[in-house]
């Protein structure tokens, strides 16, 4: 049985597609046919304007979540700006059905938050919504504090979990939090697919990692990333690192 609750995507119609057009222009998007999911943790890794969160975003909206974010009973929108993508996706789904699931969108979590509060105020319930959250305003926390709260409080196992640069508001120790989280909920039947910049998320145990490149969408081991080998090597010469890119 397959228990990858998404185990694949397909660019579907390409021959109706203008590739002139955005997002369709894109890199990840030219060199898409279809990427599989054989892992619980997959990954998306490439330079700012590769496409990866765009990518990320038609995958999430073509399994059911709120552009913006939220798990799929969020329906609010503060502005249309989602991509046509979704549109052309296939998606190919596992035989189990996800009990829980969560897109978390870094740039657009202020408004997911503010949209929780908002429902505490207009639905009459209880617990309420903000309960899941860890019980604390999200709005009264640190970017970082109310991420991992999210993570921490809200995610509860059998789900599905698309995160786009979750890093962005944690530091090293709290990535850290992250990856065991996220070992604690894949052992409790859940599927992650991050897209991220972080060599230290990257090192999760039998995760696969997409490089989205300008020419080609490739599966690569972890220390062969840009991200791995840039890192290491800062780290282990800093001093001469810095000296090539500062001297004048």
């Amino acid at each position: 049985m397959n228990e990858q609750y998404i185990s694949s995507v397909l660019l579907k119609d390409r021959e109706d597609i203008d590739f002139s057009q955005y997002p369709f222009f894109l890199p990840v998007v030219k060199n898409f046919n279809e990427i599989e999911f054989k892992s619980k943790v997959t990954f998306f890794v490439g330079e700012n304007g590769s496409g990866k969160s765009t990518l990320l975003e038609a995958i999430a909206v073509k399994f059911g979540f709120n552009p913006e974010g939220g798990s799929r009973n969020f329906k609010f929108s503060t502005a249309e700006t989602h991509s046509e993508l979704c549109n052309h996706l296939a998606m190919v789904r596992g035989a189990r059905r996800a009990r829980d699931g969560y897109f978390l969108r870094a740039e657009s979590f202020y408004n997911v938050a503010s949209e929780i509060e908002k429902m505490d105020e207009i639905v009459a319930r209880s617990p309420l919504i903000s309960s899941s959250y860890g019980g604390k305003s999200l709005h009264e926390q640190s970017h970082g504090e109310s991420f991992l709260s999210l993570i921490l409080n809200r995610f509860g196992g059998k789900g599905m979990y698309i995160l786009d640069e979750p890093e962005s508001a944690l530091s090293i120790s709290r990535q850290l939090s992250l990856l065991s989280r996220i070992n604690e909920l894949e052992k409790q039947q859940s599927q992650f697919i991050i897209a991220t910049h972080s060599p230290i998320l990257l090192a999760y145990p039998n995760a696969e990692i997409y490089v989205l490149s300008e020419n080609a969408i490739t599966l690569t081991p972890y220390q062969e990333t840009e991200n791995y080998t840039l890192m290491k090597q800062f780290i282990n010469n800093p001093e001469g690192i810095l000296k090539h890119l500062l001297e004048e």
